[in-house]
């Protein structure tokens, strides 16, 4: 497997990024410490969890079972670069939640007690925070750094400017700031190209697309739909909307020789500025289904077919909307 630098750092992660937020909810414990040994056995190691993913069950609880996992040892964690994310409510108190110094130091904590783990490789900011001053978060993040309790610092769902402002602030300091940014990013949901992706790649900060098949859209829907497979209300309804689309997409992919989940990850690997697509198996099957999309090949014509058929915002802003 080809590693990929995380953004600007030595740090190195497998091009896909195994996503746990399906861990106790729609996969059982035990099938979910095999999802993880298989993973490894494939060489993906870049692992991404939440404080609050298995809040079905209870909060915490998909961290738990990681940690569990965690603990059988066997050099697990030592193989594993470990990423997982702070600011949704864990508690009835208001300074339960948010990047306030006080709930980020908290959620470290109980984030670190659940993994069974001494130290968070990647502590990812889940939504940028309005009311908290940046002077407040960097103390915060910079405080859990040299403590050795984390390794870098990431965001999920910013927008550019938060991105340039948070990075800013954080070169004054002499402090690394954000690595990485965790955003929505598929064929279908293209904005982060007008103003997220510049400022990722101008800073040096890799893009880790979550949603990378649209919730099941570009994974073969048109099919599935009109079988009966995975089927719901929901999907059949988005199936509708973006019929045309989707006819031709896997058309081509058809064409290609190539299943339509594996062309939406390829897609977004042969953008330089993404490091690795979120991918969430509920089974070790689609585990192994989904390295096939690091065999898709897609050439500059084969691209901008892509491009003809979900066009994007127009390119980057804001020549995307004006001269």
């Amino acid at each position: 497997m080809d590693y990929r630098h995380l953004g600007r750092t030595g740090l190195q992660v497998s091009p896909l990024c195994l996503g746990t937020m399906n861990f106790g909810t729609q996969t059982t414990e035990p099938e979910s410490f095999a999802i993880m040994d298989r993973a490894l056995e494939h060489g993906i190691n870049f692992f991404d969890t939440a404080d609050r993913y298995g809040r079905e069950v209870h909060l915490g609880y998909t961290e738990e079972i990681i940690g569990r996992w965690l603990a059988q040892g066997n050099g697990r964690r030592e193989r594993i670069v470990l990423a997982t994310k702070v600011y949704g409510a864990m508690g009835d108190s208001p300074n339960d939640r948010g990047l306030s110094a006080y709930h980020i130091r908290n959620a470290c904590e109980a984030s670190l007690r659940r993994l069974q783990v001494d130290h968070i490789d990647l502590y990812q900011m889940h939504h940028v925070e309005r009311t908290t001053p940046w002077e407040e978060i960097w103390q915060a993040m910079e405080q859990l750094v040299r403590e050795g309790k984390v390794l870098y610092v990431g965001s999920s769902n910013f927008a550019g400017w938060h991105i340039t402002q948070a990075n800013a602030i954080a070169r004054e300091r002499h402090f690394l700031g954000l690595v990485s940014e965790q955003s929505l990013y598929n064929l279908t949901a293209r904005m982060i190209e007008l103003e997220v992706i510049p400022a990722c790649r101008a800073l040096g900060v890799g893009i880790i697309p979550w949603s990378p098949l649209g919730g099941g859209l570009l994974a073969g829907a048109l099919q599935q739909a009109d079988t009966g497979r995975r089927s719901s209300a929901a999907l059949r309804q988005r199936v509708e909307k973006e019929r045309s689309k989707l006819e031709a997409y896997e058309r081509f992919c058809g064409e290609l020789g190539a299943e339509p989940a594996d062309v939406a990850l390829s897609w977004l690997l042969h953008n330089p500025a993404v490091t690795a697509p979120i991918i969430g198996p509920r089974t070790q099957e689609q585990l192994d289904r989904t390295l096939g999309a690091l065999e898709v090949h897609l050439t500059p014509e084969h691209l901008a077919a892509l491009d003809a058929i979900f066009p994007g915002p127009g390119g980057e802003a804001p020549e995307a909307y004006a001269w």
